[in-house]
């Protein structure tokens, strides 16, 4: 320290923090640990007692556990200085030469302490197995070894500690150190490259997640990785989330968004040798409890998945009547049937598209029905309410007599009367077949 006020070799406070609280464990054992156990070495054959003098002065161990916390800091700001300042290097030379070092570095010297509790435990241990059963000292000493065991499990946690929350940092500096998440509290629990699948259109594209115990990071590399090496797409709070598995994916439904993910191509080998021939998602989104609907964010219906608008059963096309999502339920509806907006709580209450049922629901506001209505026919109407009281609907292909494609049709299966089967050739004009022979 007098080599530091001289302001030759190194900064006073650059000293400070390579021996952290050294100088406080120093004092507490030159003044207060070695004298009583002393003082009780030279009364042994009046009273051979250890264990009440640990007991005393065993919580002031615990100090220990600053100093430990700061070694590897301190072992890094010795290396740094060595390499920049020859009289720092000069400095630490001299002292390792002298005889009290016994030709041991500097860094071997301060490792002593951070292996002092423990050795203290081991010889503390030993003492106690030597003891006699009726020795008067043995009730003091596993006293003792249990408050040794707590110094040394102090230690042990501050490492713990120590190495969480320069992990914790390290992950912020690679998200880009924004406000809303930097937490010193965060736990990191994994963190890991997903494929996530795309409602829309099936397809897969690598993300990365960052799973925290309170939050899931949703995140994209960036291109250009100046400041962070990643974006944060999306925040989903792990309180209210949902886990759904499916054969060869899994969907994770947070209150602000919902994502099909499946592992990323390294870990897919055993799925890439299996035969897929079906879907990975269901046709049908999650159902949702009432009070669920608005508060969370639903499961999309992929689109291919889809040929009619699920609410008025009408045909989708490529031009006039193209594919929208409710933002609410998650269906794939028309323009029509979504012409709507709603505030969503778990997009901050700001206004999305939903579908009639969801607006109703959400707002109480009940359409005219002149609107309700609008742009419909008297058959498509007639096709609509068949279509949404039925058994099962779906586009069908006609095959000839020759088993070659013919006319794509609108089935249904009517509810109060199974055995017949509806056919719509056009939206214009309902067919019917009897299920009894089979004839149009």
């Amino acid at each position: 320290m007098k080599e530091a006020r001289s302001g030759k070799s190194i900064p006073e406070d650059v000293v400070k923090m390579i021996f952290s609280n050294i100088s406080s464990i120093y004092q507490f054992h030159a003044l207060f640990f070695l004298p009583e156990l002393q003082k009780r070495m030279e009364d042994w054959s009046s009273n051979p007692r250890i264990g009440d003098v640990i007991q005393k002065l065993a919580p002031f161990l615990k100090m220990y556990g600053e100093y430990v916390k700061n070694f590897d800091k301190a072992v890094e700001l010795i290396t740094t200085w060595w390499e920049k300042s020859p009289p720092f290097q000069e400095f630490i030379v001299d002292i390792q030469k002298r005889e009290v070092c016994a030709n041991l570095t500097l860094q071997h010297h301060m490792l002593e302490p951070v292996q002092r509790i423990p050795r203290y435990e081991l010889l503390l241990k030993d003492y106690v197995r030597k003891l006699p059963p009726e020795s008067p000292d043995r009730h003091d000493a596993e006293k003792a070894l249990e408050m040794i065991f707590s110094a040394a499990k102090h230690s042990n946690a501050a490492i713990a500690e120590m190495e969480r929350l320069q992990n914790l940092w390290e992950v912020y500096q690679r998200l880009g150190l924004e406000d809303d998440i930097v937490d010193p509290s965060n736990e990191l629990i994994k963190e890991g490259p997903i494929q996530k699948i795309s409602f829309r259109n099936n397809t897969t594209s690598e993300k990365y997640l960052f799973l925290f115990n309170n939050m899931l990071l949703f995140c994209v590399p960036k291109v250009i990785q100046v400041g962070a090496e990643f974006q944060v797409r999306w925040r989903i709070d792990v309180e209210g989330m949902k886990d759904v598995e499916f054969p060869h994916s899994f969907l994770v439904s947070g209150k602000q968004r919902s994502l099909e993910l499946q592992a990323s191509p390294c870990g897919m080998s055993r799925l890439c040798s299996a035969e897929v021939t079906e879907p990975c998602s269901l046709l049908s989104p999650a159902q949702f409890k009432s009070e669920e609907l608005g508060r969370r964010a639903p499961q999309w219906v992929r689109d291919k998945l889809v040929t009619m608008c699920m609410r008025c059963k009408e045909p989708f096309n490529a031009i006039t009547r193209r594919r929208h999502h409710c933002r609410a339920c998650g269906y794939v509806v028309c323009a029509r049937c979504s012409d709507y907006r709603a505030p969503l709580q778990y997009d901050r209450n700001r206004p999305n598209r939903v579908c009639l049922e969801c607006y109703v629901f959400l707002t109480g506001h009940l359409l005219p029905e002149e609107r309700e209505g609008k742009h419909k026919g008297i058959l498509e109407k007639e096709s609509a309410e068949i279509s949404g009281q039925s058994l099962m609907c779906s586009f069908l292909q006609l095959l000839d007599k020759n088993g070659k494609g013919g006319t794509r049709g609108w089935f249904v299966i009517p509810q109060d009367d199974p055995l017949v089967l509806y056919m719509y050739a056009a939206p214009q004009f309902p067919h019917l077949c009897s299920g009894d022979d089979g004839t149009y």
